[in-house]
């Protein structure tokens, strides 16, 4: 193993941190100009705005580490973070703004812009950069043996394991929802019947994979606070947490499917008194 090259990746932090500041700025100038005052296009930046940090990085960090893994790391990124902003801007393509916006913007004390932008846009800019810290330090180092081999494989199965999830039960849930016959309903059937949140599970499984990559060197274990961040956001903060906390009053059957179903690790269902709705 070879001396980390501290500065390049000092430098590599910073650019990103301007590269996120950017993208969000802008992302706030489609929103009120272009978008007529209408901000779920951020959920689109979410996505996008960690493959451009991991491409990025490669960028910045070509000769001063194993290029297979800058390879390995961007392109696992890369097809995570744009498979992530084409299914949100699919999804939200021809529907009203998203509750959750138009719920923080009528909470505004002031200007409502202002609001948005301190609650919303700079809490997730700061957000992407300290969870992209992995694919960032990652890219960099030398490493090779058994402990580099062990990090890389255990990583690249977290990320398959955690894409197949996030993947397959968005396409699942598409599916149920385009059937009018379950408007209403509840969706507990495929990967839902053992996680309510297929795709949390699967973002954070993808994340925790990525940092496992970035463990050929112990400036990886920098990137143990990023996976926690991002795991602990869409168990408990604003993923499955805050989705929830409305649900169950829009769709009969949803309070026994909780009592039935994990939450967010894939688990078999529970036993329960009654049959909750399918």
């Amino acid at each position: 193993m070879t001396p980390y090259p501290w500065g390049a990746a000092l430098t590599n932090l910073w650019v990103t941190a301007v590269v996120v500041l950017v993208l969000f700025a802008g992302a706030l100038f489609v929103a009120l100009v272009v978008r007529g005052n209408r901000h779920d296009g951020i959920d689109v930046v979410w996505g996008a705005g960690f493959a451009v940090v991991a491409l990025t990085s490669f960028v910045l960090a070509l000769g001063d580490g194993d290029l297979w893994r800058q390879l390995l790391i961007t392109a696992l990124t890369c097809v995570w973070g744009f498979r992530l902003a084409w299914h949100i801007e699919r999804r939200n393509r021809g529907t009203d703004e998203d509750p959750r916006y138009v719920e923080i913007m009528s909470r505004a004390q002031g200007d409502p812009v202002v609001h948005i932008v301190r609650t919303v846009y700079v809490p997730q800019a700061v957000i992407m950069w300290v969870v992209s810290l992995p694919v960032q330090l990652g890219q960099y180092g030398y490493a090779s043996g058994t402990l580099a081999t062990t990090v890389t494989v255990l990583g690249v199965l977290s990320f398959a394991v955690g894409f197949f999830f996030e993947t397959v039960g968005d396409a699942q849930l598409a599916a149920f929802k385009a059937d009018p016959a379950n408007k209403g309903q509840v969706m507990d059937r495929g990967l839902w019947r053992y996680t309510r949140h297929p795709n949390y599970f699967g973002d954070a499984a993808v994340w925790w994979g990525l940092t496992l990559l970035a463990l050929h060197h112990p400036a990886g274990l920098i990137g143990l606070v990023s996976a926690a961040l991002m795991s602990w956001l869409l168990a408990r903060g604003t993923g499955a947490k805050l989705l929830e906390s409305t649900i169950g009053n829009r769709r009969p059957g949803y309070v026994e499917y909780v009592k039935r179903t994990s939450g967010f690790f894939p688990l078999p269902p529970r036993q329960t008194s009654e049959k909750g709705s399918t």
